[in-house]
């Protein structure tokens, strides 16, 4: 290894990552030749023969009911941009294995050397018989937008972009207690989102599900905030003019919070403590960028009740962990063709009910580690995929 090395031997992080951090493990014995004759040949076609009978057997008789694939084409990954597929690996090793660990769901990364909408589209479907469901991460917008709505018709399994959607599950859940324990309703709540991104979008669709009032919702990108005035909006953003910010405001994020109840930060952009202190009393403030949170929470404290980042270092930490493995686990046990907006709003609602007893301006949401999470939420996931018509079982 050079000098030059940007690997450190001694570092515990490199040492953790040596080899990757995720295996194949067989869950058949393999220790006979009877074992060998019905794991594979001539066993095996029997199962191979029956599946092309009835393909709906593949769920029953292979991994596929069980698998997802986490796929990626490294060009918005976490913090760091567009890195690449390669270097993109290790997160979704991490991913695959949170899969594993908190929902019971094996998953297997996919990083794809192409950027082209088309042809990530095209990979995705040759690879979809493999698996029971897709789990789209760290593509950039608006690319990401369009990937996912193409796969989504064409697939019969769930396709599911956790940076827009697990984002925004968690971001209701959270909101929905913190109004419980300030006392108020959604639907009385005058909300600012800054960011317009995956996140941003999903975001502000998941809040309006949720009970929002789209009327009283803000949306701001890097150039200010969204409405109908704006003639530089790609569709995306258009539509999101076309259903909020009802009172027509013009201006920069300082304008967008002026009176606010709530503030949801997923821009990565910095947010003056001025804007903040413009806020309505008693306000909520998620600054959700990761490493450096829009505002540092220690400032926002000083000017609203309750305050969430994206950090595990802080109380309340928005972290998508909450949701995907429970989402996926009971999309996969209901079988579901999709995922649906009751779906999400449903997990939201699980996730929000773990504490909803032990609520306080420090404890919004569960720890990532709660182990009650992710049943909670596989359960209410897959009720929800029965009673929206999606589920196969």
């Amino acid at each position: 290894m050079s000098s030059s090395s940007p690997v450190d031997p001694a570092d515990p992080v490199f040492r953790l990552h040596a080899g990757g951090k995720m295996a194949v493990a067989a869950t058949v014995p393999l220790a006979s030749r009877e074992d060998l004759s019905l794991a594979y040949t001539p066993g095996v076609a029997r199962v191979c023969e029956a599946i092309a009978a009835d393909p709906a057997l593949v769920d029953d008789y292979t991994w596929a009911g069980r698998a997802v694939a986490v796929v990626t084409d490294g060009s918005a990954v976490l913090g760091l941009g567009n890195i690449g597929p390669r270097a993109a690996l290790p997160v979704m090793e991490g991913k695959a294995v949170l899969f594993k660990q908190f929902g019971g769901v094996d998953a297997v990364p996919v990083c794809l050397d192409t950027q082209d909408v088309d042809e990530i589209v095209a990979v995705v479907k040759a690879l979809a018989p493999s698996f029971g469901g897709i789990n789209l991460e760290d593509i950039s917008a608006p690319r990401c937008f369009e990937v996912e709505r193409r796969l989504d018709e064409a697939l019969p399994i769930p396709v599911f972009h956790d940076d827009q959607h697990g984002t925004a599950i968690v971001v209701l859940a959270a909101l929905r207690n913190a109004a419980t324990l300030l006392n108020r309703k959604l639907g009385d709540l005058r909300v600012t989102v800054s960011g317009a991104g995956a996140a941003g979008v999903a975001v502000t669709r998941m809040l309006i599900a949720g009970g929002v009032d789209p009327a009283r919702v803000v949306v701001c990108d890097s150039k200010g905030i969204i409405g109908r005035h704006r003639t530089d909006l790609t569709g995306t953003k258009a539509a999101l003019a076309a259903d909020t910010n009802a009172s027509g405001r013009h201006g920069d994020i300082t304008e967008a919070l002026r009176g606010a109840d709530v503030l949801v930060g997923v821009s990565g952009g910095q947010i003056p403590e001025a804007a903040v202190a413009g806020m309505a009393p008693g306000g909520i403030v998620f600054a959700l960028a990761n490493p450096t949170p829009e505002v540092h929470p220690e400032v926002a404290a000083r000017h609203v009740a309750v305050v969430a980042t994206g950090r595990s270092d802080h109380p309340n930490q928005i972290n998508n962990v909450l949701a995907f493995p429970g989402v996926f686990r009971g999309a996969l046990d209901a079988r579901a063709t999709r995922i649906t907006d009751g779906m999400k709003v449903a997990a939201a609602d699980a996730i929000a009910g773990v504490v909803a007893e032990t609520l306080s301006a420090d404890a919004i949401v569960p720890s990532p580690l709660d182990p009650r999470v992710a049943p909670a939420v596989a359960e209410a996931v897959a009720e929800a995929a029965r009673r929206d018509g999606v589920a196969r079982a």
